[in-house]
């Protein structure tokens, strides 16, 4: 897939309440943000970038990509990751999104493209990221490739109340394509978890 075909958004739309309410994606990474750092992570990746937030959107602004609130009429506010989705879909002016989460700093840099062939070989309009758990797979599901078409079936769900990534897109031709390094995919949900993923400070 042309990564031209394909636009970026990181999600970091949510409360950030296991950080006590701070917003994620403006903590401190290394000389950046979590936010910043995420776009810069996926922009090779694919044609263009966006960003979802619900608060502090100047900020987001600041970082030079287009920003997107949740907006659906008659959802609560913070209504989750597909709420992200959905605000992007609404503004994707490619035949595909790329989704990341901005808390997960170390996603593979060929994640875009992972997910594109696997989704292109299996004829579906929606990969999503997994990881081994034992013998069972765990879904990344806020790591997801998906076909701008999919997004009347993402509003109808979202207005139905139904808020869980897994199962709208098991509703949608789904593939689930397996990273076998789990720790790309270690997420900062609290600032101890966001110390732990921080890089070495430089001496």
């Amino acid at each position: 897939m042309n990564p031209a075909l394909v636009t970026g958004l990181v999600l970091a739309g949510g409360q950030g309440r296991r950080m006590g309410g701070l917003d994620k994606g403006l903590q401190r990474y290394g000389d950046t943000t979590l936010a910043r750092h995420a776009l810069q992570r996926l922009a090779p990746q694919v044609g263009r970038t966006m960003l979802s937030a619900n608060r502090h959107l100047a900020d987001y602004a600041a970082l030079g990509v287009p920003v997107w609130p949740d907006a659906l009429p008659g959802l609560p506010d913070y209504s989750g990751p597909l709420a992200g989705f959905l605000a992007g879909l609404d503004h994707c002016k490619t035949p595909w999104l790329a989704t990341v989460p901005c808390d997960t700093p170390h996603f593979p840099v060929d994640l875009v493209a992972r997910l594109a062939d696997a989704l292109e070989a299996a004829g579906a309009e929606l990969a999503v990221a997994a990881t081994r758990d034992g013998d069972s797979l765990r879904l990344q599901p806020t790591f997801c490739l998906m076909h701008a078409g999919v997004k009347d079936s993402l509003r109808q769900y979202l207005q139905s109340g139904e808020r869980r990534i897994s199962t709208w897109t098991a509703q949608r031709h789904r593939v689930e394509v397996v990273f076998d390094e789990p720790d790309a995919f270690a997420n900062a949900n609290t600032l101890d978890d966001l110390d732990r993923l921080r890089p070495p400070r430089r001496p």
